[in-house]
């Protein structure tokens, strides 16, 4: 089968993909990674879940996706990881760069003549402002929900049904949680107003959105790349324009081969793809 050829973009922008939970599709990810080639990459916030690392669940699908990143920064493409909640202790390396990594709580970034102002969301929650315990404790019962929700969609698929998202399907009729992803849009764009920004792209909420926001003759257009747990979602920039990316399983058939990793991505042990990893950046002990 001859081979696909990549797609090319100037921006890719993940968030919330929470690699080490059982609800990453980190399979749909790598499927997706592969079939594109970005010149720049914006890791904005929840990349790793640290706060259920304790689970100690790292499959090697999840190894396979950092590898792709890293292999990424040793081609030169350009990747900057933004600090969310649930990787806040990277937030102590703040301004961290080694190649074309950078580590960074925000990121401001001029494209087309136009300023775009890239970090989590996080900063707008009340509850992690003054409840983190309630907040992790929510983000426990979210991984126990999406548990349910694969036994449940595993009972649809037998059953000839389509798949269904129970949190999604919690969200869309309880207002409170609606109200809540009305004012976060509307205080991260109005906030963007103020600072003079003409994009404002976050994460956090896993609620993807590309919408148009005017007040006083300004106009700022608010962006949410959603997450890799229940939308399998990005945001692509392309010649001065912005796309909502969303996975479809038909557009990557198992039994095609047709997209190749640049990357050796086989079978290996977790042990060696984090060997092959301190190679990629020179640091492997002699």
């Amino acid at each position: 089968m001859q081979k696909k050829k990549k797609r090319k973009i100037e921006i890719l922008v993940l968030s919330d993909i929470h690699l080490g939970t059982f609800g990453c599709n980190a399979k749909e990810l790598l499927n997706y990674l592969k079939s594109i080639k970005p010149d720049r990459v914006i890791l904005n916030g929840d990349i790793i879940d640290i706060w259920q690392f304790k689970k100690r669940y790292w499959p090697k699908s999840h190894m396979k996706i950092v590898k792709h990143i890293i292999g990424w920064v040793s081609q030169g493409v350009e990747v900057h990881y933004i600090t969310g909640n649930h990787d806040e202790m990277l937030r102590k390396f703040d301004g961290f760069e080694m190649g074309t990594l950078s580590i960074k709580n925000k990121l401001v970034l001029e494209l087309g003549g136009k300023k775009a102002w890239f970090f989590h969301g996080d900063v707008f929650d009340v509850t992690m402002q003054h409840s983190k315990w309630l907040a992790k404790l929510g983000a426990i019962g979210y991984d126990l929900l999406i548990l349910i929700n694969a036994f449940v969609n595993f009972v649809c698929i037998s059953l000839g049904k389509d798949k269904i998202s129970l949190s999604k399907r919690i969200k869309d009729k309880v207002k409170g949680a609606v109200k809540f992803i009305n004012d976060f849009e509307k205080v991260a764009t109005d906030i963007g107003m103020i600072k003079g920004y003409d994009y404002v792209i976050c994460g956090h909420i896993h609620q993807p959105e590309i919408k148009s926001y005017s007040k006083n003759n300004k106009t700022t257009l608010y962006l949410n790349s959603g997450d890799w747990i229940e939308n399998l979602t990005a945001l692509e920039y392309k010649s001065n324009k912005w796309k909502l990316y969303k996975y479809d399983d038909n557009d990557y058939k198992e039994n095609d081969s047709s997209f190749k990793s640049d990357i050796d991505l086989t079978d290996q042990s977790t042990k060696e793809l984090f060997r092959l990893l301190l190679k990629d950046f020179n640091i492997e002990k002699k």
